[in-house]
């Protein structure tokens, strides 16, 4: 059974608990560089099951979720409350065929987009972190709740290449 938006949002909120996103954003890349470094590109293709992604495709999909991300804090901080459009996740994997990716370059991607993305965040003043946009499944949305779903979604990958690379899991 599909998830609704709010059960989405409570799950992956659920993964920050206690935590600052920023931080997770931060360390994400090197976490996940360190967890795919030296695995065989043949381990990072295996799925672990027909409907679950491997890891080469979640790696293409952060890849192209950190634009998704970007873009909608960009375009909140710009316009003051725009619409936010929801995307199909499963549609994009389809369309890109994300098996096919280099995991190496997804990473790269990744890396990159979210460096310069932390270094945007950290010059915000506060009152931006206020901004919203209105999300066309989850409603309004604020930078900062943008962020800390962004940084769920972070933790929510990470376990997943951890499970699929058999990695005990790492803590904070």
């Amino acid at each position: 059974m599909q998830e609704t938006p709010q059960q989405y949002t409570r799950r992956i909120l659920g993964y920050i608990e206690g935590k600052n996103p920023m931080q997770i954003l931060a360390a994400s890349p090197r976490r996940i560089a360190r967890l795919i470094e030296g695995a065989p590109r043949k381990k990072l293709s295996r799925r672990p099951a027909a409907d679950k992604w491997s890891v080469t495709e979640i790696l293409a999909h952060l890849a192209d979720s950190e634009l998704v991300y970007g873009f909608r804090i960009r375009i909140i901080l710009e316009a003051g409350s725009p619409p936010i459009p929801g995307i199909d996740q499963d549609a994009w994997a389809k369309f890109s065929d994300y098996a096919k990716h280099d995991p190496v370059l997804s990473l790269e991607a990744f890396r990159a987009a979210r460096e310069r993305l932390v270094r945007l965040l950290k010059g915000l003043p506060p009152e931006s972190w206020s901004l919203y946009g209105m999300h066309s499944e989850r409603g309004r949305e604020t930078v900062l709740r943008v962020v800390e779903m962004l940084a769920g979604h972070d933790i929510n990958h990470i376990t997943q290449i951890q499970e699929r690379l058999q990695f005990p899991p790492i803590i904070g």
